[in-house]
């Protein structure tokens, strides 16, 4: 049962800045891409890498995203030695159950589970980021710098940086500060929130950490403060690709649109490095004589008759005739009827957005994004106008809706 390098993927929290799109999913579980979910990608990078145990950590609205996941058939994790695994909380004999409450305590109440495969390493993913990444390189730099923990981090503009956790690092890319949302950043150097420890080491921090009653039990605020203050050795390994932390509308719908260039930096058409998915049985997607569909991306079981330009299209999506849809959005099932106007949103899965209906519009020039999301398992009805960045969480019989 011994592996080198065991995966943690934390999957667990609840996404409130994707609104209604996380209502009754977890943020891993939110549909990307065309024909994926965003979790698709952390487990795509573990086997393509080469790790084959994987901890998926949920807690927030499990339900969906353990049905995904499954035995992990799709990215050839359904195996007897290691495999994915699903790990809620749990209460333990003789202690009190409680949630995951931050991402060290999430892996402090999974030590059983890590030990049984007595790694020399464990790596530490998050369950909402768009990236392709050989974590085999991220290993090799650990090792080459014997560190104790080594942190992906990506060159971000420096008037960026204040969003980020910021690294500080010498001539030899090792740690010697870390900084939180710094105002005044010394570096451009931002945490990617993927890590690999030395498992040895990282225990006793766990384990420390979870003695002090008034720690965060969170990686950032006090795992990596509490092994920088100990003078560990911590270094960098510097990703160089397309990365992009989906956990707003906006940054999700931008992701979005980057898969329709052909220039993204991810490229989801090479055979080298698959993005694996659980894909439902659907026949191939279906254009109208009197379809317009200009650079969008349409996956099995779309039905367009109408005008689909610069727009993302998931599985079973039906654009009737007269209906235009302009870059957006639209997850499965999403029914468009004829002489709605969709421009600039999202709509969730299973949605009707009703007969000359609109939603979103073209932001004006200089001003924000403004995108409209309207949740799953709803109708708009005819007529409505939906304004830009509104998120619609309930059904619309008709008028305008901001």
């Amino acid at each position: 049962m011994k592996k080198e390098c065991v995966a943690m993927l934390l999957a667990g929290g609840q996404g409130s800045r994707l609104h209604a799109l996380t209502s009754h999913v977890a943020k891993p579980a939110v549909p990307f891409g065309g024909k994926y979910r965003i979790i698709d990608f952390p487990l795509s990078n573990c086997i393509n890498s080469g790790i084959d145990t994987v901890g998926v950590l949920t807690q927030y609205r499990p339900l969906e995203l353990n049905s995904y996941i499954g035995n992990g058939q799709p990215w050839d994790l359904d195996r007897s030695d290691g495999g994915v695994h699903i790990l809620p909380p749990y209460m333990r004999e003789g202690e009190k159950g409680t949630w995951y409450k931050g991402t060290a305590n999430a892996i402090y109440q999974n030590l059983s589970f890590i030990e049984a495969y007595d790694p020399e390493y464990v790596l530490i993913l998050s369950g909402d980021h768009v990236y392709k990444m050989d974590y085999a390189d991220l290993l090799r730099r650990h090792k080459e710098a014997q560190a104790a923990c080594t942190i992906a981090v990506l060159e971000v503009p420096m008037e960026e940086a204040p969003r980020f956790g910021i690294m500080n690092v010498d001539e030899n890319d090792d740690i010697y500060e870390f900084e939180e949302k710094p105002k005044k950043p010394k570096s451009n150097l931002a945490s990617m929130g993927i890590y690999i420890f030395t498992w040895s080491k990282l225990r006793d921090y766990l384990i420390a950490d979870e003695a002090d009653e008034k720690s965060s039990n969170d990686f950032g605020k006090n795992i990596i403060p509490a092994m920088l203050g100990a003078q560990e050795k911590m270094t960098v390994y510097r990703f160089r690709g397309y990365w992009k932390d989906v956990g707003t509308i906006d940054s999700l719908w931008e992701a979005n649109m980057d898969m329709l260039s052909t220039d993204n930096g991810i490229d989801l058409y090479d055979p080298d490095w698959p993005i694996y998915a659980r894909s439902p049985i659907r026949p191939p997607h279906f254009t109208g004589p009197a379809a317009n569909v200009d650079h969008a991306m349409l996956t099995g079981g779309c039905e367009v008759y109408g005008t689909v330009e610069n727009s993302v299209l998931f599985h079973s999506v039906i654009v009737e005739e007269g209906a235009v849809v302009r870059n957006s959005i639209l997850m499965p099932g999403t029914v468009v009827k004829s002489g709605a106007v969709v421009e600039y949103a999202i709509i969730a899965e299973n949605t009707v957005i009703g007969e000359g209906t609109r939603v979103g519009a073209v932001p004006e020039a200089g001003g924000e994004l403004g995108i409209a999301v309207v949740a799953q398992n709803l109708k708009v009805g005819a007529g409505a106008v939906v304004a830009p960045k509104a998120m619609i969480t309930r059904n619309v019989k008709g008028g305008a809706v901001k």
